[in-house]
């Protein structure tokens, strides 16, 4: 019989943009079931491995990397599994969303987008697949987001971002299916993180969507951290290349 849905003993959770908004919430939620969480951000973390322990980590490391950078990524590897041996978990959540006019949209910032958003994950998994396949086991969830299915203005950029990562997560599934990787993505809706409180300052964005949402009621970080945990558990080692959107039941109504 497989473990439990919430025990992680014993594996190693990797996860990016982790020092604060949904990242910080999946650290957390894979610190909880007992996993030893390596989060790694480009922002400073504060008390990140003070509250990962906490949350119920034996132990936890942060790394200040910038998950675009190849040779950044390479050197995390090489620190984290020289010194773990392994990664068994990994969640792909660091991103930028900003808001910019198609007509005033830069190849430099288009490039910066795709850069965060997309070449991160190709990195981050090029840097850690490798030893997976050795361990024959893997879990993968890679962020995208619910953009996907909407029409919104001056996300041109970001919405084409998020549809590479579906693509990326459905190439990489067919290829490690046989390794016993399964990799998958989640779309969150509009959330209040600290980043989108900052996008949306008078909040009558989150109030928009939970109007035409089934469930009528801002989404919160703690109505995503149930998909990752179920996704990265061994109840789902036969789930992959798939999207599961979670956002209230938006899609549904547009």
């Amino acid at each position: 019989m497989s473990q439990p849905i919430r025990s992680k003993v014993g594996k190693i959770a990797l996860v990016t943009g982790a020092a604060r908004g949904l990242g910080f919430a999946y650290a957390s939620r894979l610190a909880s079931e007992g996993a030893l969480v390596i989060g790694v951000d480009r922002s400073p973390a504060g008390d990140f491995v003070a509250a990962m322990v906490r949350a119920g980590a034996p132990a936890a490391e942060f790394h200040r990397v910038d998950v675009a950078e190849e040779r950044a990524v390479q050197e995390l590897a090489s620190a984290v599994l020289a010194k773990h041996g392994a990664c068994d978990l990994i969640v792909n959540n660091a991103g930028i969303s900003p808001h910019i006019p198609f007509a005033e949209l830069t190849l430099e910032q288009w490039r910066r987008t795709m850069s965060i958003n997309v070449d991160s994950m190709f990195l981050i998994c090029r840097a850690f697949v490798p030893r997976m396949i050795q361990r024959g086991y893997g879990r993968i969830v890679n962020i995208t987001s619910n953009t996907l299915g909407l029409v919104i203005p001056n996300l041109s950029h970001y919405i084409a971002s998020k549809g590479a990562v579906v693509g990326f997560t459905r190439g990489l599934a067919t290829e490690l299916g046989t390794h016993g990787i399964t990799v998958n993505c989640i779309g969150p809706g509009l959330t209040r993180t600290p980043m989108t409180e900052e996008l949306f300052a008078d909040g009558a964005a989150f109030d928009e969507y939970a109007n035409v949402q089934a469930i009528k009621r801002p989404e919160r970080p703690d109505d995503l951290i149930g998909a990752v945990s179920f996704l990265t558990s061994d109840d789902a080692a036969f789930i992959t290349g798939q999207t599961l959107i979670v956002d209230g039941g938006l899609l549904r109504s547009m």
